[in-house]
């Protein structure tokens, strides 16, 4: 397939919504979408340059869908995108933001939205290379507990899907109190 149609074939299947999040067709891509080719600033750690990362959801998961996607054992193990595709893009990303240090074990090529709250799983719009080290105060391991936080409470039913996915695409180190779970 040339170049230019599958390049759009990927940007039809996208589309912004409000709160400036990507809503894509999910793991089915077989083509990977290509990453922007800007210059992502450090500025905003720990959180990710929104203009690069704004965030990007899978479209199979809704809030009616909820209970046989995300919140059943191993959804989210199931559209894992490889390793292989995560470490490219890992790589290239760390140039983009410019990071001084760039030893990839030093970075967790991370879901802005995590799969386990609906987020897009090879969308470069929704991964990037988070430091593992502390950076602006907090750790990839701090957003792994919010995510865990969220995840259990958009199951349990206390929180929406949306709401959650936006919370966490906004500003992950506030989200749980923004939506009254802290």
């Amino acid at each position: 397939m040339p170049r230019m149609r599958q390049l759009a074939l990927c940007a039809s299947s996208l589309f912004l919504v409000p709160g400036s999040i990507i809503v894509g067709t999910g793991a089915a891509h077989a083509t990977p979408v290509p990453a922007p080719t800007t210059t992502c600033s450090q500025s905003y750690l720990p959180l990710p340059d929104s203009s690069c990362q704004p965030g990007a959801l899978n479209s199979a998961v809704t809030q009616s869908t909820i209970h046989s996607t995300i919140c059943v054992s191993g959804y989210s193990s199931s559209i894992r995108p490889p390793v292989s595709y995560t470490n490219a893009l890992k790589v290239q990303q760390i140039g983009q933001y410019g990071y001084s240090d760039t030893n990839t074990a030093d970075y967790e090529e991370d879901h802005l939205i995590p799969l386990s709250l609906g987020g897009n799983p090879r969308s470069p719009l929704n991964l990037w290379p988070e430091p593992r080290y502390s950076a602006g105060g907090s750790t990839a391991v701090d957003k792994d507990t919010v995510e865990y936080k969220l995840y259990k409470a958009v199951c349990a039913g206390t929180v929406q899907l949306a709401p959650a996915q936006n919370a966490i695409a906004t500003d992950w180190t506030t989200a749980l109190s923004r939506l009254g779970l802290s």
